[in-house]
């Protein structure tokens, strides 16, 4: 992603916290990420985050997404003693549409990224709107994708460690590379 590219989507999701009235220091607005996992879609397959606390014991993060912008299949491994992190979100604004291992769900919410959908595989459907959490547990494939007027998902966890998430999509790249 370029650097421009960068700085249009990370104000655009720092207006959706301000609507929020979601206030972010000035450090976290310099620490803000926008990650296009590699994949040069940032409007359909990518996410942003500020990151509040991630120590060895827990993390505490806001998740934007961009109208209909997906956060692509991934789980949270065993890490030495650690079963994997064990995440809650809980909707703020928007609605989304959190997709586990489960049953599949007869009408899926979700607009499938064009030729994303072999990177897909679990189907059954969590419905959150604000107010509304729900915890996904360790080493549990998970996708999620905003309806279409975005979304913010506070996210409470177990240590981050999102270099070691694996993701169902091979080409992805957790760490953001942004070029000037």
């Amino acid at each position: 992603m370029n650097r421009s590219e960068y700085e249009v989507i990370k104000s655009e999701s720092l207006q959706y916290l301000k609507r929020a009235n979601i206030v972010l220091t000035k450090e976290e607005i310099l620490t803000f990420e926008v990650a296009d996992f590699g994949l040069g879609k940032i409007r359909e397959l990518g996410l942003q985050l500020v990151t509040y606390v991630n120590t060895g014991r827990y993390c505490a993060k806001e998740l934007i997404l961009l109208p209909n912008q997906t956060c692509p299949e991934h789980l949270h491994p065993p890490i030495n003693n650690s079963p994997g992190k064990e995440e809650t979100f809980r909707c703020r604004q928007g609605t989304v549409y959190l997709y586990i291992t489960g049953p599949k769900t007869d009408k899926v919410h979700a607009e499938i990224p064009v030729g994303y959908e072999e990177y897909l595989t679990v189907w059954h459907q969590i419905t959150l709107n604000p107010g509304e959490q729900y915890t996904i547990p360790p080493n549990t494939l998970h996708w999620f994708q905003a309806g279409k007027e975005g979304a913010i998902v506070s996210e409470f966890s177990s240590t981050s460690t999102d270099e070691n998430d694996i993701f169902t999509d091979p080409r992805i790249n957790r760490i953001p590379l942004i070029v000037e």
